[in-house]
């Protein structure tokens, strides 16, 4: 009986097909299902956990593409239904702490430092006060810091705070600010690199270029081939190490002084624009690491 698996996402875009074709290279049998279409039933034997296409079988494993936005019970949910089959003993890549941890940008942070990753300095608070108060200390001499929302992706909803008079009310960033130190990088063109890491080991990169300082490829940034230096490689390693994910999408910087930092780790990554600089099937190197799990 053939080896099958279940990749959640809510479309069946390019990175769905590119997994498909892969498990299909490794005889695994795939099948695209949305969280949203996932339910209990108090009948069912498998905890009550029923998967569409799986009714009378639980898969052998699940890759996490994607999972959309909603209100916070209906996360709280799909995320509920990655627990139950981590519960259940089917292997999910990656799993649902490891998606809580690095879509919360305030806890990918934490994990960062307490694990000694150097990272871009980070600062969050709920009072507005406090957030005017430290502000007010902090800009000026140079110093600029960048507002991105807590659950924010792709780099949507960035803001480049110069003064006190650049901070939104409390309302319009759903009552949390967080603060990322804003690192300048030499040369003409803003850029950052996206480094993906399976199977704990950096297995490519890219670098983006942009004439805007954000340097998201959904915000128009080019892609280019990197060769980076070791340190930069293993820091992205530590970093998905530090979270304790299967695979990621580590975005790092190089300060002005040499020192490479992490801005984000991305625990559902694309990389449509990665695998374009590429000349290896990311895909399939994700789904060979993530069946060492079976």
């Amino acid at each position: 009986m053939k080896t099958r698996a279940v990749i959640f996402s809510d479309i069946k875009g390019w990175h769905e097909k590119q997994l498909s074709v892969a498990f299909c290279k490794f005889e695994v049998e795939p099948t695209v299902v949305s969280l949203s279409k996932c339910r209990y039933v108090h009948e069912n034997p498998f905890g009550g956990l029923v998967i569409p296409g799986f009714e009378d079988e639980l898969p052998e494993i699940a890759f996490v593409r994607g999972i959309s936005s909603g209100t916070f019970e209906q996360v709280t949910f799909r995320l509920d239904i990655l627990h139950s089959l981590q519960e259940l003993s089917v292997p999910v890549v990656n799993r649902a702490r490891v998606i809580e941890r690095t879509v919360d940008k305030v806890m990918t942070s934490h994990m960062l430092l307490k694990n000694g990753v150097s990272t871009v300095p980070a600062w969050s608070f709920e009072s507005s006060n406090e957030m005017e108060s430290f502000l007010e200390s902090n800009l000026g001499m140079q110093e600029k810091f960048v507002m991105k929302p807590m659950f924010g992706s792709r780099g949507r909803g960035l803001m480049l705070l110069n003064s006190v008079a650049d901070l939104p009310d409390s309302e319009a960033i759903a009552g949390v600010y967080y603060l990322q130190k804003f690192v300048s990088t030499s040369g003409e063109l803003w850029r950052d690199w996206r480094v993906m890491v399976s199977g704990g080991q950096a297995v490519c990169a890219m670098e983006r270029r942009s004439e805007n300082w954000i340097t998201n490829r959904a915000q128009g940034a080019k892609c280019f081939p990197a060769e980076l230096a070791p340190q930069a490689l293993e820091l992205s390693e530590r970093a998905v190490d530090a979270v304790d994910a299967d695979y990621g999408g580590v975005d790092i910087i190089q300060t002005q002084q040499g020192e490479w930092q992490v801005l984000e780790i991305n625990g559902v990554p694309a990389w449509r624009g990665l695998q374009s600089v590429t000349q290896f099937n990311i895909a399939e190197r994700l789904v060979s690491d993530c069946l060492e799990f079976l």
